[in-house]
């Protein structure tokens, strides 16, 4: 018989799902690419306009999200996240042209722009400090799995309902999501009909909500600026290859949209091993060594370099598998930066996980306005598809440097200082 799933682990799948969903949602377009160019004559300019309208509120609304879930706990948060980004992924399949699909993007990131530090805001309550890297790179291992998956779910509905009813169908899917989830999530674990005591004693105290607080941002914000900047490296090559993979396949090897969208999943199923090794390979490290910097670091940087060296070899050659495979090898490296780098905000400011983390997050919501805009616009003025990826090569390199600012092994103090105690279940975890 098989073994019921725990409360801990159902709320972690259910996280798992939602950045599987909201990927789904966030990427579809770039598959359909081609095809609403196409059907409303938009040049590559603009398309990379409509790529990066997304980004504009969902950068404004990390650092407000991640606060407002702080505020009022992640329940409530995702449930009316959750419905606006679901109404707005069946809206874009009712857009009538340029404007009116901007407008559908810009709802889309505003509805998930508190997504991904409000769900850190459960992690925060539902995961033992030892297994945060975990935590992090599974739920952004799923996020890549819906990378992984968008191009052939929406090609196979492009071609049997057109590619207007393909996000009336996976706008349906979210909503689907949120009802679930209000239904079984709790912020504060002991309140969880189904949890154990053997969960709970493992497990941070939680944060009650609607606790008032008064955040210091301006000591925050400069103690994960830091971060941010990193981030927006990452940031970089990650919203080029979400908004353009499909297209680069399409346009600069003349493939078909099914063969396109098949080789940008392949690209994006490398993401997810990345991740998921990112993760584990981070909170393996702080077990053997108890050293938060060397747990976090070390693999971050491994992940930039390995990224900025699979990307140079792009221009050295044009041979459709050697260059997949290098663009596989650039994405997994690049994806093993996430599971660490996401620990890095709760290590730092446990009390506010969401807002430290919108903060951090900040910086590829603005990595994701820029980076699709550059990519189309030396597009059009080059003709060259592969150039773009010369300054994804400069961030990682940039980016591997900048790791070193970070600093995950001083935790934030509200009062000034950086000298704090070791974190709750550092010293456990070498044991």
């Amino acid at each position: 018989m098989m073994k019921r799933l725990s409360a801990t682990n159902s709320v972690l799948f259910l996280l798992c799902l939602m950045y599987f969903i909201t990927y789904l949602d966030r990427v579809n377009i770039a598959t359909a690419g081609s095809v609403i160019s196409q059907d409303l004559g938009l040049s590559n300019t603009q398309f990379g306009l409509i790529l990066s309208a997304f980004a504009y509120p969902y950068a404004i609304f990390q650092v407000i999200g991640g606060s407002v879930g702080d505020r009022f706990g992640a329940r409530r948060t995702l449930l009316v996240c959750g419905m606006i980004w679901a109404a707005a992924t069946i809206l874009t399949g009712l857009v009538g042209g340029l404007v009116s699909l901007f407008l559908a993007r810009v709802l889309l990131g505003f509805g998930e722009g508190a997504t991904f530090p409000t769900a850190t805001r459960a992690m925060q309550n539902w995961t033992e400090p030892g297994k945060r890297g975990f935590a992090q790179g599974i739920t952004h291992a799923f996020a890549r799995l819906g990378n992984a998956v968008a191009p052939p779910i929406v090609a196979f509905l492009i071609y049997h309902v057109g590619w207007r009813y393909s996000f009336v169908v996976l706008g349906a899917l979210s909503f689907i999501w949120v009802v679930v989830w209000y239904l079984y999530f709790r912020d504060d674990p002991s309140d969880h009909k189904r949890i154990t005591q053997a969960e709970l004693d493992v497990l941070p105290p939680p944060r009650k909500v609607g606790a008032k607080q008064s955040v210091p941002w301006g000591r925050l914000t400069k103690r994960i600026l830091p971060v941010t900047v990193t981030y927006f490296c990452y940031g970089w090559t990650l919203w080029l290859f979400l908004g353009w993979l499909p297209t680069f396949f399409k346009q600069s090897y003349g493939l078909d949209l099914k063969n396109s969208a098949l080789f940008a999943s392949g690209v994006f199923f490398a993401g997810v091993i990345g991740d998921t090794l990112g993760g584990v390979l981070s909170d393996g490290i702080l077990k053997r060594t108890g050293s938060i910097k060397l747990a976090r670091l070390s693999v971050i940087v491994v992940g930039f370099l390995g990224a900025a060296a699979s990307l140079t070899g792009v221009f050295f050659t044009h041979d459709l598998t050697a260059v997949a495979l290098l663009l596989s090898s650039g994405f997994f490296f690049a994806e093993l930066v996430i599971g660490p780098i996401w620990s890095v905000p709760m290590d730092i400011a446990p009390k506010y996980a969401g807002t430290a983390s919108g903060l951090m997050n900040t910086g590829s919501a603005v990595a994701a306005i820029v980076s699709p805009i550059v990519f189309g616009l030396v597009v059009d003025m080059t003709g060259d598809w592969t150039l773009p990826f010369a300054g994804s090569i400069g961030l990682c390199l940039l980016g591997a440097g900048l790791a070193f600012t970070m600093h995950p092994e001083h935790p934030f103090l509200e009062e000034g200082g950086e000298v704090m105690p070791p974190l709750p279940g550092a010293a456990a975890a070498t044991r």
